[in-house]
């Protein structure tokens, strides 16, 4: 997922607006409004994406329509795609040995196998 977070300026310009424009601003944008702010931007920007969507696929596009979702909201690395990129790391001879993390990672991975 793409991080849509508007500019703090913005977000302040937003406060400043809902709580009285004519009011001195002091009002500064914490963390969690900023987190707020940030999810309620991906979720319009989803929105409009699954409207755009919607609209290829009943105009006969699907294949764009799929095309623009995978270039807008690509999917994370699969357990196994992250696994086997770590062990693509240790094939470098100045490398190879696994970190902890890498070697927790990799056990995930192949705990999801079936036996």
């Amino acid at each position: 997922m793409t991080n849509i977070t508007p500019p703090r300026e913005l977000i302040k310009q937003w406060l400043d607006e809902f709580y009285d424009s004519a009011a001195p601003s002091v009002i500064m944008p914490g963390e969690s409004t900023i987190h707020i702010v940030t999810q309620a931007a991906q979720w319009g920007a989803d929105q409009e994406l699954d409207a755009c969507v919607q609209w290829s696929i009943d105009n006969q596009h699907p294949r764009w329509a799929k095309a623009v979702q995978a270039a807008r909201r690509p999917k994370p690395p699969s357990l196994k795609q992250q696994a086997l990129s770590e062990l693509n790391l240790t094939a470098d001879p100045d490398r190879a040995e696994l970190s902890r993390t890498q070697v927790d990672l990799i056990r995930r991975a192949l705990e999801q196998l079936d036996d």
